[in-house]
């Protein structure tokens, strides 16, 4: 059980912040909105006017890069698709990739973020107009990972849970 809990909790309390509401982004007004061409965030808070893609690709290369870089455009098509099934924002999206990418690493298994935004998107189409929950669909996939599997193998089980349909057992 804490196998699986300790990833869950990595997953959701760095970014905590990023899903403050209204009323606590009015009490910071010391942050304000950037976009620096010289350096990339840690993360992209709510108030950053970073392009989410752009930020991504920089993430991956180790450096930001220009806004017409082939690698950025390849992530801006990645992200806008991914963020059509999920409920989560572009930049939240963003976040929680650099944050999967991390855990990732950590245990040997990297996997490029235009890859896991691909193939976490496709599976989140299935479900048609129901969207799904990124942080979960991530901390599921680390999970799967974790057991061992591959990507491809992780991605079809959980197109597998995706998309089956809950059933009622009865007594």
């Amino acid at each position: 059980m804490r196998n699986v809990l300790l990833p869950a909790l990595a997953l959701m309390l760095p970014l905590a912040a990023c899903n403050r509401g209204e009323e606590d982004a009015k009490t910071d007004e010391a942050v304000v909105a950037r976009t620096s061409e010289t350096e990339l965030a840690a993360w992209l808070s709510p108030k950053d006017g970073t392009d989410p893609a752009r930020w991504l690709a920089g993430r991956e290369a180790g450096h930001p890069l220009a806004n017409d870089a082939p690698a950025v455009q390849a992530m801006r098509t990645s992200l806008a698709r991914a963020a059509e099934g999920f409920i989560e924002d572009p930049r939240m999206i963003a976040n929680r990739t650099v944050q999967l990418g991390q855990m990732l690493a950590e245990t040997g298994k990297s996997e490029s973020y235009g890859d896991l935004l691909d193939g976490f998107g496709q599976i989140a189409a299935k479900r048609g107009r129901h969207k799904s929950l990124y942080g979960e669909m991530c901390q599921h996939y680390v999970n799967i990972r974790n057991r061992g599997l591959g990507h491809e193998a992780a991605l079809s089980e959980l197109s597998e849970n995706e998309v089956r349909p809950l059933t009622r057992s009865t007594p």
